[in-house]
């Protein structure tokens, strides 16, 4: 075959392919490792980045080899996470000037000017009108999640003459990453790739009350597979059990992952280096931290007191989720203002019950309808039907993440209110909805009366009947923080 019909089929082929096919002749090998395949495999796994460079490899194929298997975490790009009540909402990305894998907390700040503060349509009447004006932005002072290309430490050292005589397989190691140089070097971080649950074990657990068997994501966002996690206040629990690690490709999900965080506290004048902390599973032989030095492995382990140690369990949503179509335009991730507890985040989800029958809707136009009429009518038609329901993706002390915040059971015309007439809402169609409220620790929680504002595809607003307050959610643009600027 001709060159270039073998380059055209290999580029078909996934990494794993790949590199099988260069085993197979000199041919293949030269055609298999050519860089120009491996730089088109790097860059779909890298959206929002133009790669120019595999610094600070010397190829495409060194650079993939590097990051593997971690390049689903650019490839997805949006997680959230765990965390107690608030959970946290990152943006994964790759920096192609230091060829790292980073995250960074995307959080947003309600800026409230003089003159809005003093505009008059924030107050109507006994209603009271929240001002929102987000800005969103990373938290960049420190990532979340750091993994190097020259090196990834925990798997260099893992291979070095320090390594314990027994440790854990490849992908159920922890990847030790240095996420802040001011911080001092008792503060540590791990990754860990995950293991899916099984499916009728993942759907029992979901079905438990809050905290649904401490599975993630939880059962009110759609997943095509779920892992554990620990339990809401903080520990490890089932979560650094080996069951829930992957040992094998096959098992790795690239849905979901886990951040390990701890800090050490030592004794007086003890060198950092000669230092060893049990490991959760028990034992001195602490096989999932392979950076240590083997001689710490005998003998009676120092004094060393762990202290906050934490596991945060981060999953991404799947694009078609938080998409919007023009028979569901307003699915998508949301911003919202609640109030004293800032702003959160909220997967906005819409559910038809049917596919929309365009012909029996053409059936129903008159003649007296124009083309301009009839289209109009139609748009809204497809778009105000079905349920729709914002669940929140980070929560607060009341409701925490995961778990439904407003929901309309429909946006036709059942659930229809009226259209307003009024400013700042001119023209927005109002329909029924139900808003989820609780006491702190999500106690005693319940639906009350409350009516959805439909301003545009992206801004909505929740008037919140019995507290006279209305409140706005605005839709975010993700893909605006995966550049390097």
């Amino acid at each position: 075959l001709p060159s270039e019909l073998i380059d055209h089929i290999l580029s078909y082929l996934s990494p794993v392919d790949l590199t099988s096919v260069s085993h197979a002749d000199r041919t293949l090998y030269a055609h298999a490792r050519a860089d120009h395949l491996w730089q088109r495999i790097v860059q779909s796994n890298v959206p929002g980045v133009k790669l120019t460079t595999p610094y600070p490899c010397a190829s495409f194929r060194e650079l993939y080899a590097a990051h593997d298997p971690h390049w689903f975490l650019t490839k997805n790009k949006v997680w959230f996470g765990d965390g107690n009540f608030a959970g946290k909402m990152i943006i994964a990305r790759y920096d192609e000037r230091r060829g790292v894998i980073e995250a960074h907390q995307l959080l947003g700040n309600n800026i409230l000017s003089p003159s809005a503060a003093n505009s008059p349509s924030l107050m109507d009447g006994d209603v009271q009108v929240h001002h929102f004006d987000p800005q969103l932005h990373l938290h960049l002072d420190k990532p979340v999640l750091r993994i190097d290309a020259d090196g990834k430490e925990a798997a260099a050292r893992a291979n070095s003459s320090n390594t314990p005589p027994t440790s854990l397989p490849r992908y159920s190691e922890e990847t030790h990453m240095s996420l802040d140089d001011k911080v001092p070097v008792s503060s540590f971080d791990t990754f860990m790739l995950a293991r899916a649950l099984p499916a009728p074990e993942a759907e029992e657990l979901g079905r438990q009350p809050f905290p649904h068997g401490n599975v993630w994501p939880p059962p009110a966002i759609p997943a095509s597979e779920r892992v554990t996690a620990a339990p809401i206040m903080g520990g490890l629990a089932d979560s650094m059990s080996q069951e829930h690690r992957p040992t094998q490709r096959s098992e790795i999900s690239e849905t979901s992952f886990r951040i390990r965080s701890w800090m050490e506290a030592r004794p007086p004048g003890m060198p950092m280096e000669n230092r060893v902390s049990s490991h959760p599973f028990g034992g001195a032989s602490d096989t999932s931290r392979p950076w240590l030095p083997s001689y710490l492995y005998g003998g009676r382990p120092p004094p060393v007191a762990r202290i906050g140690e934490r596991v945060t369990t981060f999953s991404t949503l799947e694009p078609e989720l938080y998409t919007p179509t023009a028979d569901q335009p307003w699915k998508g991730i949301w911003v919202g203002d609640f109030g004293s507890h800032g702003c959160e985040f909220l997967l906005i989800k819409q559910n038809h019950p049917s596919p929309f029958d365009e012909a029996a809707f053409d059936a129903t136009r008159v003649e007296s309808e124009t083309d301009v009429e009839f289209a109009e009518r139609k748009t809204d038609a497809r778009r105000y039907r079905g349920s729709l329901e914002a669940v929140k993706l980070t929560g607060d002390v009341n409701v925490p993440r995961g778990e439904c915040s407003i929901f309309v059971d429909d946006l036709g015309e059942a659930g229809f209110v009226t259209t307003v007439e009024e400013q700042p809402f001119t023209g927005a169609r109002v329909v029924r909805s139900k808003g989820h409220i609780a006491r702190p620790g999500f106690l005693n929680d319940r639906y009350i009366e409350s009516q959805l504002i439909l301003i545009s595809e992206n801004r909505i607003a929740q008037f919140w009947v019995h507290f006279n307050q209305i409140s706005f959610f605005e839709r975010v643009d993700v893909d605006k923080f995966l550049g390097p600027n």
